[in-house]
């Protein structure tokens, strides 16, 4: 998407808020909001390496986009009081980038690598030494008269963040000692994060606008962060300053965010199912055009949501609306609909 596209509810990061994030990312375990299940067992495994002594196991971190993968890789680095090196798989092309990267690490080093599973395969096959046994095997020259010299690194800890943990290869994902799946964030967790950052960045938020902007945020604290000082900058402008309920509210109509947090393009995507196909099922590409957007978007800015939200079914047919997506457009489902419907209110 161009930078221009972004939707307010889009759960992957703009290239202009990085620094903000940055800002607002927790320091610490105990400071991180959320995911208890992967906190409380990625503390049993820093806890347990400290005491020992040695490096602890390779971290995978999974799950969908802002949820804090990044933010807990640098809490790893920083609980171990080690330093952290940033890379990301598309900018691992050839073996030769990860093994200049890996020969730079210095021991207790955390190499964190975002969005692993989409890494070249000759430097997925080296970094499988590398993770086992702190070797890597370098290629010298080419043709009949190459040779391999093996290079020893310095004892480190990977961690890989990948939002589709099914694309990893076996031989990659048996590798990883702990394996932390991040869920979405619940309404109260995102009041927490909401508050939190809202004290970071001086915002003057009360708990009711608080509240408002979590229950709209789709589960993720990136969100959640965006849609915040979004309302702060239509608080400053078009008010005291202080964000409440109401305030949040007249925000994020201005911003096409409305009670369930669908946004302009969800809202196209479901009109366009249930009004020009009669709810389908339609293939993505056809519905892309229908919207006027890639197919690339569509799948994976709205979709995932409107899944969740039981607005749409994926079928090996194509895309379906649900009797929730024509309710929520204020029609009759049909009786053909899945889920529940007005007429019935049982499940189909």
């Amino acid at each position: 998407m161009n930078e221009e596209d972004y939707s307010p509810v889009s759960a992957f990061a703009e290239p202009t808020e990085r620094d903000v994030e940055t800002t607002l990312r927790p320091r610490r375990l105990d400071e991180f909001v959320g995911q208890p299940r992967v906190r409380e067992q990625l503390d049993l495994v820093l806890r347990g390496a400290q005491q020992r002594g040695q490096p602890p196991d390779h971290v995978l971190l999974s799950g969908p986009p802002g949820l804090g993968k990044t933010s807990l890789s640098m809490i790893i680095a920083a609980e171990l009081g080690s330093a952290i090196r940033i890379t990301s798989g598309p900018a691992l092309e050839r073996a030769g980038d990860l093994a200049a990267m890996l020969s730079n690490l210095v021991e207790g080093d955390v190499l964190f690598i975002d969005e692993i599973h989409r890494m070249a395969r000759p430097a997925e096959e080296m970094l499988y030494l590398a993770m086992e046994d702190f070797r890597v095997d370098v290629v010298v020259g080419k043709g009949p008269g190459a040779t391999s010299i093996p290079l020893d690194i310095a004892p480190f800890t990977l961690v890989g963040a990948t939002t589709r943990s099914g694309s990893l290869t076996g031989p990659l994902r048996d590798r990883f000692g702990f394996t932390g799946h991040m869920e979405f964030y619940s309404a109260e967790e995102l009041e927490q994060v909401v508050h939190r950052s809202a004290t970071i960045l001086g915002i003057d938020l009360d708990v009711a606008g608080g509240a408002e902007i979590a229950r709209r945020s789709r589960g993720t604290p990136r969100i959640a962060n965006r849609l915040l000082r979004r309302v702060r900058d239509y608080a400053e402008v078009r008010a005291d300053g202080a964000v409440t309920r109401q305030v949040a509210r007249a925000a994020l109509e201005v911003y096409d965010v409305d009670e369930l947090g669908l946004d302009r393009l969800d809202r196209a995507v479901l009109g366009a199912l249930v009004r020009s196909f009669g709810g389908g099922p339609v293939g993505v590409s056809t519905l892309a055009v229908a919207v006027g957007e890639e197919p690339t978007t569509v799948e994976e800015v709205c979709e995932p949501f409107l899944v969740r939200a039981g607005m749409l079914a994926r079928t090996p047919r194509g895309r379906v609306a649900t009797a929730a997506a024509w309710l929520q457009l204020g029609l009759t489902p049909p009786p053909q609909a899945p889920g529940e419907t007005a007429a019935s209110g049982s499940t189909r």
